[in-house]
């Protein structure tokens, strides 16, 4: 039945899993695919962070490369992203331990070149800046 259920009807299986664990009826649970979807959410708040981190990298280095076009619009796309950054720590601090920054870099540098138009070997090999640099408010790479 769980399973049939858990593909069938999604929220109806959550909202009955939701149920029974509050009932205290462990025993009826459908605890692998509870344990999956708890693992699930994890990775997506993980992978949120790593986008946001993304993001923001990629402002920055455009911030930084770009200074002729600064503009009140870049400082607020920078501070929504870190913004949303200091949320998504606030609610799972253990979060701020799985970053990865060499990869969000990566990706950052790909885009800023993109959308710089220029090669991306213009910028530094590695992350000029800590994830605490670039999620601090005060930190304006260039300024």
């Amino acid at each position: 039945m769980w399973t049939d259920l858990y593909e069938r009807d999604f929220h109806q299986w959550t909202e009955r899993s939701a149920e029974l664990l509050r009932e205290g009826r462990l025993s009826e649970i459908d605890a692998e695919n509870i344990a999956e979807e708890l693992e699930s959410m994890g990775r997506s708040q993980k992978r949120e962070l790593n986008s946001r981190l993304t993001v923001l990298s990629a402002h920055l280095l455009k911030w930084e490369h770009e200074p002729n076009f600064r503009s009140k619009s870049w400082i607020k796309a920078i501070r929504s992203q870190r913004n949303e950054i200091e949320d998504l720590l606030e609610d799972s601090p253990s979060l701020a331990g799985k970053v990865d920054l060499t990869k969000a870099y990566r990706r950052a540098a790909e885009e800023a070149a993109s959308d710089m138009g220029v090669d991306a070997r213009l910028f530094p090999p590695s992350c000029p800046y800590s994830f605490d640099q670039a999620k601090d408010g005060g930190f304006w790479p260039g300024s």
